[in-house]
């Protein structure tokens, strides 16, 4: 606390001093003798911005004036009006060097006069070198050397260097400079002129430059540029932002340690309209068999490089009706080799197609530190941020880069079938290749576009492992997911997150998708086996999709519409199959007790259909609450069809299924085996007394005889079924009780007469496969009342009409996949 104090009174004394020089320093004169023959001009002329509203003049010889201009041989002696001088003036000091008409007073420049000499203003030194086209001149700098800003920024110490040279009468500007860079020494020819800018309270005395003689460049500038160690360095074209010169040259050197190396990016660039010549960057790089090697400004620049090497700029002839500007802003970045700058990865992409991979940097936080660049270099030289392989080459890459973390991979693939008669059936394996895997830099995406021909087909994605879907009650704990969406342009639906160990053996999609891989660890490398998925061509059908769920006998499976949270689009339909094993009970729950929409045209419907009785129920999700907990013993089906909903009501099911294992009550089997008891000894009874009948009769009449009609049509009449029934859901193979005694007695006597017993066998119910269609919804578009209903056979081919029912219901049989859950005439059948 003592030290804080102690700071502040410091502080408060260093403002009192500071005041009380000011206040003193107006009142006192300045005096300023410039010798003969010095070349020295002084200029005390008004600052910016403009003056303040309360005046200050300059006093000299009892007169007020606004400006003074001292020439060589002259003293002036003067003094100011005000107390804050520095606010109102500036002070310029201008010297003329002539290397045309005699020698060069080579060597370092002097600050004349002193600063000591001058009044405490903010000061501007310029020098102007005039020489000859064949002499070239060289300002070097002394460490800590200089370093190049752009237009609108500001050196922290606020001493800047302007520089520019000449091309005849016209004056060209290479740059301005702050303290602490890398720029050691500009060389020019025909002139240079030299502007240093000290702020009123900089107490500094020295030039920090001197200027040497040397021979013609043949170009406009040359600018070294010298790395002690890592870091970077921004530079500039000339006159930049404004355009280069026409048919100029402009060179960089660079100086560079031998343990480093050195990477160019241009950060910002224009290219002029040229009549003659091309633009172009050229490099001098050690060790190249090629040099220079030449690059347009649109290329990737070099990287990777080791020692010295040099950077030129050409301009062209511009068109004179229409020149552009060609202007260029780049950045060297000097750092120490990696271990993967020395190691090359091959990725071979030939036997892939229609497919892409980029390499690019993570988005992060720019810090104000030096950070080491992060490259990706194709065949060890062209390097760059970011780069973009694509398939059917191979390519060596390898990476200059500190921490390989900083980047991450991005892929995108597209298989397409559009032949219905070619594709149909076929299958595609969705799998990140090896190649991809191999580099030392984390997947972040691998994308697969999906697209069938509209109409004729759609796609089934089945995975290598049942898919888990990703819900807040249970997460996906994986190191990736499949984000599966739709790809069709123009329409958001997105089905959802999905990640291997859950239940879901295949999701089947109406049209085009997009199936993205996104990993979340580095563990994915370790994980990666788990990953694939097999995508088929099947026919089309008009849902948007369907998913088929195995429940898991330990685990709730959660399970919730596409678009979560933002609800199911228009007039889209859903289906989920749900398998139960014939020794399992589903028990099935809703978590929300309404889905919350509300229909502005249409209805919105959910139905609920047992599989093997096909009785089914229909709720109106707009009007009723969602059913309670149900137990099913048998597979059945969840579909949901949505109406056209107010913005902000939209549809949203969610829901979870769990199996346990078939029980049965005690009650229930004491009744069911004293039942059959009971109806055993009925049945017996009935038998004895019937056949004490017969024998009483048989005693006055002979054997019956069976007549056959062949006029009676002994086929039931039948209608073309879009499902066709098999064998166990017709009833082909039940009979009617046939009197046995009567039609076919005369076999039943034995040699005496007497009647033999019949052997009784009992009906087993055909236990072959039967297909799997989801249920229909009524008609959508109907506003009349919704009624539940549940059937316990399959409704008739051939339902009543009636004027008073508000729906006609149409249920498919097994054997399809098509299902019109949005249609209400009667579906095609799909292609085969």
């Amino acid at each position: 606390m003592a030290g804080q104090n102690c700071g502040v009174t410091i502080a408060l004394l260093g403002v009192l001093l500071l005041g009380a020089v000011r206040l003193l320093r107006g009142a006192e004169a300045s005096e300023i003798a410039l010798p003969h023959g010095s070349s020295i001009m002084v200029f005390i002329k008004p600052g910016t911005p403009p003056l303040p509203v309360k005046p200050c003049y300059i006093i000299s010889s009892k007169r007020h004036k606004t400006s003074l201009t001292i020439k060589p041989g002259e003293k002036e002696v003067f003094s100011f009006s005000c107390h804050d001088p520095e606010n109102h003036f500036v002070v310029e000091i201008q010297k003329n060097i002539d290397c045309m008409s005699g020698p060069c007073p080579f060597g370092e420049v002097q600050l004349q006069p002193s600063t000591s000499a001058l009044p405490t203003l903010n000061r501007t030194f310029i020098w102007e070198v005039k020489a000859h086209k064949s002499i070239g001149l060289e300002l070097q700098f002394a460490i800590p050397r200089l370093r190049q800003i752009g237009p609108g920024e500001s050196c922290p110490d606020g001493v800047t260097h302007s520089i520019s040279g000449r091309i005849d009468a016209t004056a060209v500007k290479i740059g301005t400079f702050c303290s602490n860079g890398t720029v050691s020494r500009i060389k020019m020819q025909e002139g240079v002129k030299m502007a240093l800018n000290l702020p009123w309270f900089h107490n500094r005395n020295v030039s920090g430059f001197s200027i040497a003689n040397r021979s013609s460049i043949k170009r406009l500038c040359i600018i070294e540029s010298v790395f002690e160690g890592e870091g970077s360095a921004t530079l500039m074209s000339a006159n930049y932002p404004d355009g280069f010169p026409e048919d100029e040259l402009m060179t960089w050197q660079f100086v560079i340690p031998a343990h480093l190396r050195a990477s160019v990016s241009f950060l910002h660039f224009n290219v002029s309209n040229c009549e003659k010549k091309e633009e172009r960057v050229e490099y001098y790089i050690p060790g190249s068999t090629t040099n220079p090697e030449v690059f347009r400004l649109e290329d990737k620049q070099p990287g990777n490089m080791a020692g010295n090497f040099n950077l030129s700029l050409q301009g062209c002839d511009q068109d004179a009706q229409n020149p552009g500007i060609l202007r260029l802003q780049f950045q060297v970045l000097v750092q120490h080799p990696q271990n993967e700058s020395n190691k090359i990865y091959l990725v071979d992409l030939s036997n892939e197609q229609a497919m892409s991979l980029t390499i690019e940097p993570r988005p992060i936080k720019l810090s104000r530190k030096f950070v080491p660049g992060c490259f990706v270099c194709l065949d060890s030289r062209t390097c760059s941020t970011n780069l973009t392989l694509t398939s059917g080459s191979k390519h060596k890459i390898s990476f200059l880069c500190d921490n390989l973390t900083r980047l991450w991979m991005n892929a995108e693939k597209t298989i397409s079938c559009m032949d219905h008669r070619y594709c149909h059936r076929r299958s595609h394996s969705l799998q990140v290749p090896g190649d991809i895997l191999q580099l030392p830099v984390q997947l972040h995406d691998f994308s697969w576009k999906l697209l069938v021909p509209k109409d004729r087909l759609s796609l089934a994605l089945v995975p290598a492992q049942k898919l888990q879907q990703h819900t807040q009650e249970k997460v996906c704990n994986t190191s990736f997911s499949y984000l599966v969406a739709s790809a069709v342009p123009g329409q958001e639906l997105y089905f959802g997150f999905f990640c291997p160990g859950g239940s879901i053996e295949q999701i089947q999609v109406k049209q085009n998708i997009s199936v993205t891989l996104r990993t979340f660890a580095p563990s994915f490398r370790q994980e990666a086996t788990r990953q694939g998925l097999t995508v088929s061509f099947i026919p089309f059908f008009k849902e948007e999709g369907i998913f088929t769920v195995t429940p898991d006998t330990k685990n709730k499976v959660y399970l919730r519409s596409p678009n979560w949270d933002r609800g199911l689009p228009s007039l889209t339909s859903v289906s989920w199959n749900i398998s139960v094993p014939s020794n399992q009970v589903a028990y099935l729950t809703f978590l929300k007790e309404r889905t919350g929409v509300v229909c502005q045209t249409g209805r919105a419907f959910m139905i609920i259909q047992e599989q093997r009785s096909k009785a089914e129920e229909i709720f109106s999700l707009e009007d009723e609450v969602l059913p309670k907990p149900s137990f099913h013993h048998h597979s059945f089906w969840v579909n949901i069809s949505n109406c056209s909903p107010v913005s902000g009501k939209q549809l949203d099911l969610f829901f979870w299924v769990l199996l346990t294992p078939r029980t049965m009550d005690l009650t229930v089997i004491i009744i069911v085996v004293v039942g059959g008891g009971a109806l055993l000894l009925f049945a017996l009874g009935l038998i004895i007394c019937f056949v004490k009948k017969n024998r009483k009769k048989k005693k006055n009449k002979g054997p019956p005889v069976g007549i056959y009609n062949g006029n009676i049509n002994t086929q039931m009449p039948m209608q073309p079924k879009k499902c066709q029934k098999g064998r166990k859901d017709s009833d082909s193979h039940v009979y009617d009780v046939i009197d046995d005694t009567m039609v076919y007695g005369h076999l039943l006597q034995d040699s005496n007469g007497s009647f033999l017993q019949p052997e009784v066998d009992t009906y087993r119910p055909f236990q072959g496969p039967t297909g799997d269609c989801p249920p229909s919804p009524p008609p959508i578009c109907s506003r009349a009342p919704t009624a539940k209903l549940t059937t316990d056979e399959p409704s008739p081919g051939f339902p009543a009409e009636s004027e008073t029912e508000p729906y006609t219901f149409s249920h498919p049989n097994n054997g399809s996949t098509d299902v019109p859950l949005l249609d209400t005439h009667e579906p095609e059948e799909p292609g085969e």
